[in-house]
Order: structure tokens, then C-alpha cells, then sequence
């Protein structure tokens, strides 16, 4: 899940009263600072999703599962199948060993087994891992998540601040739906207490659809910034992608330039929030209040 999303969704569980247990990879990784507000309780365990043993202490005891873990390139055994397809198993083979009795799994749109990215392939092949282990899961789907701490706005404002120019890769021309972050949270809170959401995949996507282009210009009026949008082939972006996916927090991968191929927008064919009985939220709505 995007940076910060975790913490908006352990907030508003708890505002909802429900008691929640944040599972770490380790001791000294930020505790989710948002989670302080609401009335239920707050605990912390150690657990690793690809440690099938840590995941089964992690959810002893617990009356519902969520899986939030996911990664955005592969460095040295935090390889996709391995935390996307694997961990998604352990945590589900978990979740039913112990007789929890919901788990939601966040997986993404545009995950598909025929999708030229390996990070989208993964994600399906951990959907299909859930399903196989927990049935009556729930997956959910997000397009791009926005709000105040997210990994895509934030990212290129702080390109803009420094850059008298901004990449548009493909010519910026690829669709986005995105999605707010509150709206994620509330999706979750309310397919936890939903009997009708057992076993469906929703996809969660906002109210509109903008081309890549139009979102870094939404991006630029909203600072009060003006950029010269330069369009970057796909090829070129290739062959940056392969050159900085060797730095150890790559700003771009060859596997995210396929990504970037296909429109990252709700198809339809599955429920989306307004069936949860969420109203989408759109860009314009949040995005001066921290970009402002």
C-alpha cells in the first residue's frame, strides 16, 4: 500500500472501535504515527510475511486479517513472487489455519497474469494464492492512491522543486483513475463488516479519469509552479529504467516503464466503491490541502 496509506487505514479502523494489531518487519520501522486517534487499541507484533511461522503468531487470536504488504521494485530477496505471491499465501494458509473469520488482501489495478510487468503478474498470482487458500477473501484493487504522505504527487513535487523540467514517459499520454486514501481506509473498514463483500474483488478507483499529463499540470497549478513537461519513448524510458534500477531506491525501473504501457483505470467488470457505499473523492477536492 502507498506510503502513509497504512497509517490512514490503522486510524480509521480504530476510530470505527475496532482493536488493531500492526504486524512490522522489524522492531525499528516506524510505528503508524496516524493510528493514534481513535478509541481501539494499538498493538505491535514482529512478523515477515514471506516467514510463514511469523505470520501464523502474527494472526493467532485475531477475528480479521489484512494484508497490506507489497513492494514497488525487487532488491536482493524481496522479489516480487516472493512477497506479492508467497507472503499473500502465508498470510492467507495463516489466516484459515487460525479460523479468522475475514481477510482482505490488497493486490491492484491492473493486476493480470497476461500483463507485460512482472509487478502486475505478481499481484494476480497472489490473488489466485488467497483465493485458493481463504475463498471467501476480499481483494481489493486501488488505481494510484493520493493523499498527504503518498509515493506519486509528493514524488514529482519534489522533482518539480529542483528540476526546471518533468519527464512525461510515453508522452504522458496513459490513463489514471486515482484513488483517495480515505476512501481506501473506509473501503476496508466497511468490507470487514460486510457478509456481502466475502469473496469479491472490488476495484477502487475515484471519480475521474486523467491522462498522466494532465496530472502533473493539476500538480504544477495546484504549487503555483510553472515546468516544462518534456515527452520521454517509451524506448528511451526503457533504457533509463535499466540504468537507475541498479540504484538501491530506484526513481524508475524498466518493469514500471511496462506499467506505464497500459491505462492503470476501473474496467467495470468488477465492484467498485460505490457499491461499498463509498461517494469517490476526486483530485481536486484534496490535493490543495498539502500540495497547496
Amino acid at each position: 500500500m502507498a506510503r502513509g496509506s497504512s497509517e490512514e487505514l490503522v486510524r480509521t479502523l480504530r476510530v470505527a472501535g475496532m482493536d488493531v494489531t500492526v504486524a512490522r518487519r522489524s522492531e525499528g520501522r516506524r510505528a503508524p504515527e496516524a493510528g493514534a486517534g481513535g478509541s481501539g487499541r494499538l498493538d505491535f507484533v514482529t512478523a515477515d510475511v514471506t516467514d510463514a511461522k511469523s505470520v501464523q503468531s502474527a494472526v493467532a487470536g485475531a477475528d480479521a486479517a489484512i494484508n497490506l504488504v507489497g513492494i514497488l521494485f525487487e532488491k536482493g530477496r524481496q522479489t516480487f513472487t516472493r512477497v506479492h505471491e508467497q507472503g499473500a499465501r502465508n498470510v492467507a494458509e495463516a489466516a484459515a489455519a487460525a479460523g479468522v473469520g475475514r481477510l482482505v488482501q490488497m493486490s491492484a489495478l491492473g493486476a493480470s497474469a497476461q500483463s507485460p510487468s512482472a509487478y502486475a503478474r505478481s499481484k494476480a498470482a497472489g490473488e489466485r494464492a488467497v483465493r485458493e487458500a481463504f475463498p471467501q477473501a476480499t481483494i481489493m484493487r486501488p488505481s494510484i492512491v493520493f493523499g498527504p504522505d503518498d509515493d506519486f504527487f509528493n514524488k514529482f513535487a519534489g522533482m518539480a522543486r529542483f528540476s526546471p523540467a518533468l519527464p512525461l514517459i510515453g508522452g504522458g499520454r496513459t490513463r489514471f483513475q486515482p484513488v483517495y486514501v480515505g476512501d481506501v481506509a473506509h473501503a476496508f473498514v466497511v468490507a470487514l463488516d460486510a457478509d456481502s463483500a466475502a469473496g469479491k474483488t472490488y476495484e477502487l478507483a475515484g471519480p475521474r479519469t486523467y491522462s498522466f499529463r494532465t496530472l502533473l499540470q493539476l500538480m504544477l497549478d495546484t504549487m503555483g509552479t510553472r515546468r516544462v513537461l518534456v515527452p520521454v519513448p517509451f524506448f528511451v524510458a526503457e533504457l533509463q529504467g535499466m540504468v537507475l534500477g541498479q540504484l538501491p531506491t530506484p526513481p524508475l525501473t524498466r518493469d514500471q516503464v511496462e506499467l506505464l504501457k497500459t491505462d492503470n483505470v476501473a474496467v467495470g467488470h468488477e465492484p467498485g466503491l460505490t457499491e461499498l457505499g463509498i461517494i469517490p473523492t476526486a483530485v481536486e477536492e484534496i490535493l490543495p490541502s498539502y500540495l497547496g
